[in-house]
């Protein structure tokens, strides 16, 4: 039958029947409710909010499921609040609401106890009371003699809500416990939820026992090394593995690795800890680790960011090079302005002996840097840059990470000598490897493989020398700044010998400053008659070699003080070995003065014409490459195509046989270069006009007569000053290199800019 009854919302607590449980109450309403219960039969309905935190609730707030329970006790507390002790007796379900002041009342309907005794629900009890059996035996949580007098309640629905009141339970299950009517199904839930919390206590046990066994196992090494070290130590002795490994983990500690490399390394340790002290791979790993502390991953050198101090440093050590030391000093001044800036790689470019390598050292001086150069030349295998993996007897890293351990410092300057002399075969591209190194965006993640680590290469400032830009690969050529160094003219070789070769070579032969003068038509006569080089290199050789015929003099007696002249030179070093070319010194019909371009410098080219009775044939002498074969055939066609114009007979090639040949005919020549000096020379034989002998000329010729730019414009003018030209034809396109011929030489030439053969013809060929 419905029954009237105050109802008591409870706050995260649900109460089952045949439970005994404290409650306290400190709502005014609720208060109000267990006042009433008290006045009458003691009895009330506990219903679980369906949110804790609300403070006021209504109907939609409480579950319509509960237990009636009866008020045991009621203790007052301090604070208004109520302590009660209230026992479940029944399910009940809200019929409806009542009245919700002064307390809450509520209709309710109770749900009859129904005993179920039939063979499911006896092996549905059995199979609870075994799974609670197993649940407190994992849990701990619940004491044994709660479990002996659970397992001896006979009632099913009994059993279900006491072992329900002792689970910890999410509430939402437990009022799905409270809910289940029927006491099959609340047996099946109650054995499912059983169920489901062993799998989770039985997961729980195998995380606590992996952790409680790491855990052991660490406290068990530890305990076992400071025993073995108290041992060793009342023994007076000290395992070598023990040691060893302390100490590698010491270095290791203090080296300031990354992380991912001191991981590594760490794991090195161990495994060589557990080898043999004798085993092959134990001297492997050990040559690792050696490698891997010995680099220096973090160690820098402050750069000195003086700029005039650099500009200083640069001008004592080398002359002339103005763009070079140009470049540096702008590197300097933006590190100044950024400090995080990128190392550039520089590439220069030049003749052998104009001082790349010197003035690599001298840029790393000016830096206050670290030097280290290594020799590209004839290197063919990619292991030689990238080094060997490890798995390979006797692999060592490559030339990078090598030089940066001989550095000691991670910012060094590091010289890549004769990079266009290495080549490749089956072995791997050592070019391609070089990619990475050279390559700003990409070396600060450098692999070697025997480091097997990143190495940040993006501090160190790379310079690389070559002596011809054509033979350096492409994509390595566009990761470098290139700077040419051209050579040097006479002068500036003049001024190098006497600010640093000769005080140089006095020093190393121990001689003293006043015991050896050379002049300066004595050193001007050396430049020219003995050396032969766009560089200083023989230069200086020369110079060696009058040091020691007068350290000998000196030596036995002949002389005190030895003066070199323009004279007497021949006595220090022999017959001059070298003669210029000089201009012609009469104006001759089919002769024609070129500038050619060598790897030591330039050089005056006489181009010489015949015309021979016969049938048309051109012949080529003088060791001419395919090229300047090409330029002669040009240069005939286009004087065929305008022979009315320059008062030729057009039958010419009928009647004549033409021979060009170019003198030193043991020497290889090539290059379209000599194309306007050949035409020039055909057009004077055949017209009986002869060159003027004060012009010389450079440039490439086309069918139709343009004349196209060429390079080394810089060493052909040197060539021509030499020789006393006064006058030098040039390609229109080539005006913009006349920046780079010092001004001295300029002043005393006239320069005539063509960009047709005509003109070259009108400048050239003597009016008659």
């Amino acid at each position: 039958m419905p029954r009237v009854i105050p109802l008591l919302p409870l706050r995260g607590v649900v109460v089952f029947p045949y439970t005994v449980i404290h409650l306290d109450v400190g709502r005014e309403r609720s208060i109000k409710a267990i006042e009433e219960a008290m006045i009458h039969d003691r009895a009330i309905f506990l219903a679980m909010q369906k949110e804790a935190q609300t403070d006021d609730p209504g109907q939609r707030d409480i579950y319509p499921t509960g237990t009636v329970a009866e008020i045991k006790q009621l203790l007052k507390l301090p604070g208004g609040t109520i302590r009660i002790l209230v026992e479940g007796i029944n399910r009940a379900k809200i019929l409806r609401y009542l009245s919700y002041d002064p307390y809450l009342k509520v209709e309710i309907e109770e749900f009859p106890s129904l005993v179920e005794n039939d063979n499911e629900i006896e092996a549905l009890m059995r199979n609870l009371i075994n799974e609670f059996e197993h649940y407190v035996k994992m849990s701990k949580k619940i004491p044994p003699e709660t479990l002996v007098s659970i397992v001896s309640l006979e009632e099913p629905g009994q059993l279900a809500d006491v072992i329900a009141s002792h689970l910890t339970l999410k509430l939402t299950d437990k009022q799905e416990l409270l809910e289940a009517v029927s006491v099959k199904k609340r047996l099946e839930l109650l054995c499912q939820i059983l169920a489901n919390e062993m799998e989770i206590l039985e997961l729980e046990r195998k995380i606590n026992m992996r952790v409680r066994k790491q855990m052991e196992k660490t406290q068990k090494e530890y305990y076992l090394r400071e025993q073995m070290k108290a041992i060793q130590k009342e023994l007076g002795e000290k395992d070598e593995r023990v040691a060893e490994g302390e100490e590698l983990r010491e270095r290791i500690a203090k080296a300031r690795l990354p992380k991912e490399v001191r991981e590594r390394a760490l794991k090195e340790v161990e495994k060589l800890e557990k080898m043999p002290p004798m085993a092959a791979e134990a001297t492997v790993v050990r040559n690792y680790l050696d490698w891997i502390l010995a680099l220096p991953w973090r160690k820098q050198t402050r750069d000195r960011l003086d700029v005039k101090v650099a500009e200083k440093i640069l001008d004592e050590d080398h002359y002339g090079l103005r763009e070079v030391k140009d470049r540096i000093l702008e590197y300097l001044a933006i590190r100044q302005l950024n400090k995080k800036l990128k190392g550039p790689i520089l590439c220069f470019v030049g003749p052998p002996g104009v001082g790349k390598t010197s003035l690599a050292k001298s840029i790393a001086r000016s830096l206050q840097r670290k030097f280290v150069r290594i020799s590209l030349g004839g290197v063919r295998d990619e292991a030689e840059i990238r080094g060997h993996r490890r798995t390979y007897v006797g692999a060592l890293p490559g030339r990078i990470i090598q030089g940066m351990k001989q550095a000691g410092t991670c910012n060094p300057v590091f010289l890549l000598d004769e990079i266009d002399k290495m080549s490749s075969d089956f072995r791997g591209d050592p070019a391609s490897a070089l990619l990475e190194v050279l390559d700003p965006e990409q070396n600060h993640m450098f692999s070697d493989h025997y480091i097997e680590a990143p190495y940040d290469l993006s501090k160190v400032m790379f310079i690389t020398t070559a002596n011809v830009e054509y033979s350096i690969p492409r994509p390595l050529l566009d990761r470098m700044e290139v700077i040419r160094i051209p050579g040097y003219t006479d002068e500036e070789k003049l001024k190098i010998a006497e600010l640093h070769l000769l005080p140089k070579q006095i020093k190393e032969h121990g001689l003293k400053k006043e015991q050896l003068v050379v002049s300066e038509n004595a050193l001007r006569r050396i430049i020219r008659e003995y050396t032969r080089e766009a560089g200083v290199r023989n230069l200086e050789r020369q110079l060696a070699a009058i040091c020691r015929k007068t350290a000998r003099d000196i030596v036995s007696g002949k002389i005190q003080v030895a003066k070199v002249t323009a004279q007497n030179l021949e006595y220090y070093l022999g017959v001059p070995r070298y003669r210029h070319t000089e201009a012609e010194t009469n104006e001759v019909v089919g002769v024609a003065t070129g500038l050619a371009w060598t790897e030591v410098g330039g050089e005056v080219l006489n181009v010489e014409v015949a015309a021979l009775k016969g049938k048309g044939n051109l012949t080529l002498t003088g060791k001419l490459g395919d090229v300047m074969k090409e330029s002669a055939q040009a240069a005939f066609s286009y004087i065929r195509s305008r022979a009315a114009e320059l008062n030729i007979p057009e039958d010419f090639y009928e009647k004549y046989d033409l021979h060009i040949h170019v003198p030193e005919g043991a020497i290889p020549k090539d290059g379209p270069s000599a194309g306007i000096t050949m035409a020039t020379a055909l057009a004077s034989c055949l017209s009986g006009r002869p060159v003027r002998r004060d012009v010389a000329m450079t440039g490439e010729i086309t069918l139709r007569g343009r004349v196209l730019p060429v390079g080394g414009i810089k060493e052909k003018v040197l060539a021509a000053h030499r020789a006393a030209i006064k006058q030098v034809i040039l390609p229109k396109q080539n005006e913009k290199n006349l920046e780079e011929i010092p001004n001295n030489i300029k002043r005393k030439m006239k320069f005539i800019f063509v960009e047709h053969m005509d003109e070259v013809l009108k400048h050239a060929l003597v009016n008659n």
